[in-house]
């Protein structure tokens, strides 16, 4: 564990532990070359020696550190001192969801839908990244201060191959889909699986699978039928509902195929929340859900045919969590495989066998069919084949004879609208090459496709040239979000989250709550540029209702005006360095006092405090002569100066401090307190007794103001003689 104090990297300063996970400790920190705060994730001891936790450790960072969106916690830097492992991250001020949800026991549909439509938007950039996330769950999704959601750990993330991934290695099993507690593949729709376990949780309060144990969790992941969120929540929209069914189905091939669908189904559930546009494919007659048999579930036990009990790993956070893993999987009581056997053969196997013997009696029968057949010359093998494939390679060769000219030349085909793999192909047919140069934003094409091609269709080139192509991205471009009903400052943060700006306008409504959003301009949905203006019309309550002024004093700048303009009200912020009890950037003063009933859109006055920078530290004139007194002690180490006064003293009680360094130790000793002090022109006599052996000392002369002492001034490097 790190010390306060201690710097990593040459420029981290540790200020405390924040949190702790499986293999790593979080502090915060201040990055003294930036000059900001950071969370720094710091490898725990134990495991700086082992060179798989450090290869796992450094993948993380690698990982997240492509990804730079709104909605993922952004990764700084990376690196080692003398042992230290450390990722250097982001640092989020606010809560987890897990959190979040045990304080309020459920979330509205409104807040949940806009919680998931952010977690998709930061898990849509890192599959965009090729980076699969496999431990989506409400303890790794924040809630920052702000309102912003941010998708955080990606401790056991990994970068997706042109191939389905394969691993062992799954994330908390309450959220593990499936596949991953098969410890099968985990692509882009195991993030979509546990997103929706996550939705479910949102909305009810709890996860939909629970156990005594992680085996006993994952086998319902893989056998039991999710119950409907709506036997919790009873008036839960129904498109919610089908977009946490579609999520969660047990087959990747039912599932949603990108976050995009996701995305784009859950802004429609905010404008249409029971619509019927949410599109579940149908089981086929062989793929129902298939019931595991009690040797399978001891498989799974066990770690047997291709099945993983999940494993500690590094991104378990809860200790609950590391009790489950430890428990013996192989505790199973072993007279239930006894009372199996007593049975011997059911019912149901004498009918399997019985159609088993049909089955193999009819394979041998076709068996000697075929080589009577083939004896009999009806048949020939080998020879129709290798014609087959001759004909098909000739085909081809006077495929492409028929493109090319009397040159030799061919035609260059369209590749717009192509897919680029589409394009290659077509490229290739005609014996030319395709080069990818780059990638760029389109609203006229779609993600994936050709956008623009160098040499134009039609062109005459020779076999072998190079085509240059540029792939699309698509659109880009941001559209209005569903704010409407929200508070004003929850909903200016969701549109600025999009790269939009926002405007104010206020009005009377007998139907809208005061400080929430009437209505936006441009409507809800419209594709927008980014930058420009989206227009919040903001309730101002009902007309000639007063409006009790909310309490700001001592909170900071931007909680006081979001509460005064939630409350309805116009804010004017000004600046002062007068205040007493007042924290620093802080409501010292506001121009209406807390509890006073006024109209709706009144301007309220703030005054935020800011310290009145230090003076100039005031002189210490020339040492005046003076004779030890008979009283004064040998040997005694006093001052003898003259003080000259500071330019903001007005005259009051003052506070005489005396600082000096005492073998290491900062020893302060008061000089004087109470008594106001009379500067003549040439300076204050002052003689004190200091350390004994110290030679000098600083002198702080502070100044009772409203019951509290302020420093006016203080003296530097004041002399300490032995008497």
């Amino acid at each position: 564990m790190l010390k306060e104090g201690m710097i990593v990297g040459e420029r981290y300063e540790i200020i405390g532990r924040i949190g702790s996970g499986g293999m790593a400790d979080v502090y915060k920190a201040k990055d003294h070359k930036l000059n900001r705060l950071v969370a720094v994730k710091v490898m725990k001891a134990e495991f700086s020696e082992d060179k798989g936790f450090i290869a796992k450790f450094r993948k993380e960072a690698q990982a997240a550190a492509g990804l730079a969106h709104p909605n993922v916690v952004n990764v700084y830097d990376v690196g080692e001192d003398n042992g230290i492992y450390y990722i250097v991250m982001e640092l989020v001020q606010g809560i987890t969801l897990k959190d979040y949800i045990t304080r309020k026991g459920k979330l509205t549909v409104r807040e949940a839908t806009s919680i998931a439509i952010q977690v998709s938007l930061g898990l849509e950039a890192a599959h965009k990244s090729n980076i699969i996330h496999r431990d989506v769950k409400p303890q790794n999704i924040i809630i920052s201060t702000d309102g912003k959601v941010k998708l955080s750990d990606f401790g056991i993330a990994r970068a997706a191959s042109s191939n389905t991934i394969s691993s062992n290695v799954m994330g908390s099993v309450h959220y593990s889909s499936p596949e991953q507690v098969r410890g099968g593949y985990s692509d882009a729709k195991s993030d979509i699986y546990s997103l929706g376990i996550t939705m479910y949780e949102m909305v009810t309060g709890h996860v939909p699978f629970d156990g005594d144990t992680t085996v006993a969790i994952a086998i319902k992941h893989l056998q039991e039928e999710m119950e409907s969120p709506r036997k919790y929540v009873q008036d839960l929209p129904y498109s919610l509902e089908q977009i946490i069914f579609k999520c969660t189905q047990k087959s990747v091939d039912r599932r949603y195929s990108s976050m995009s669908e996701v995305i784009e189904d859950l802004k429609h559930s905010l404008l249409d929340p029971n619509g019927n546009f949410v599109t579940l494919t149908p089981l086929s007659s062989h793929a129902q859900t298939v019931m595991l048999s009690q040797d399978e579930l001891n498989d799974i036990r066990e770690g047997r045919s291709g099945y993983a009990v999940p494993q500690r790993n590094s991104s378990y956070e809860d200790e609950e969590e590391y009790e489950e893993e430890d428990e013996d999987t192989d505790g199973y009581d072993e007279d239930d495989d006894d009372d199996e056997e007593d049975g011997e053969i059911s019912s149901k196997l004498e009918k399997a066998m019985t159609i088993g013997g049909f089955i193999i009696g009819a394979i041998i029968i076709c068996i000697l069919i075929f080589f009577i057949a083939k004896a009999a010359g009806f048949i020939k093998v080998g020879d129709s084949n290798k014609d087959n494939q001759k004909t098909e390679e000739q085909q081809e060769e006077e495929d492409q004879d028929t493109a090319q000219d009397e040159n030799g030349q061919v035609a260059v085909p369209k590749l717009l609208t192509q897919t680029e793999e589409n394009a290659l192909e077509l490229l290739e047919q005609l014996g030319l090459k395709g080069n990818k140069t780059g990638e760029s934003s389109s609203s006229e094409y779609g993600a994936g496709v050709v956008m623009s091609q160098e040499i134009a269709e039609g062109t005459k080139v020779d076999p072998g040239t190079v085509i240059n192509y540029t792939v699309s991205t698509g659109s880009d471009a941001p559209t209005v979000p569903q704010v409407t009903g929200m508070t004003q400052s929850q909903a200016e943060a969701a549109i600025k989250a999009l790269g939009l700006e926002t405007s104010i306008q206020q009005q009377y409504s007998d139907t809208v709550a005061i400080g929430k959003v009437i209505s936006v301009n441009p409507q809800e949905g419209t594709t927008l540029s980014p930058g420009q203006t989206v227009t919040l019309v903001v309730s101002l309550g009902e007309e000639n209702k007063q409006v009790a002024v909310p309490n700001v004093f001592n909170v900071d700048e931007n909680t006081a005006k979001q509460t005064l303009q939630d409350s309805g009200f116009q804010v004017n912020v000004e600046s002062t360095s007068e205040a007493t009890g007042v924290n620093e950037g802080c409501v010292a003063n506001q121009s209406i006092a807390a509890g006073t009933e006024v109209d709706p859109g009144s301007t309220i006055t703030i005054q935020i405090y800011h310290a009145p920078a230090a003076t100039p530290t005031p002189e210490v004139t020339s040492e005046p002569e003076t004779s030890v007194s008979p009283e004064t002690p040998a040997g005694e180490w006093k001052c003898n100066v003259k003080l000259k006064k500071p330019a903001n003293y007005t005259d009051g009680p003052v506070r005489l401090r005396l600082i000096q360094n005492v073998n290491g130790q900062s020893v302060e000793t008061v000089l004087l307190d109470g008594t106001p002090i009379t500067f003549p022109e040439d300076g204050y006599v002052l003689t004190a007794a200091g350390a004994e052996g110290v030679e000098s000392g600083t002198i702080y002369l502070e100044e009772l103001v409203d019951g509290t002492y302020v420093e006016r001034g203080h003296y530097q490097n004041v002399p300490f003689k032995q008497q």
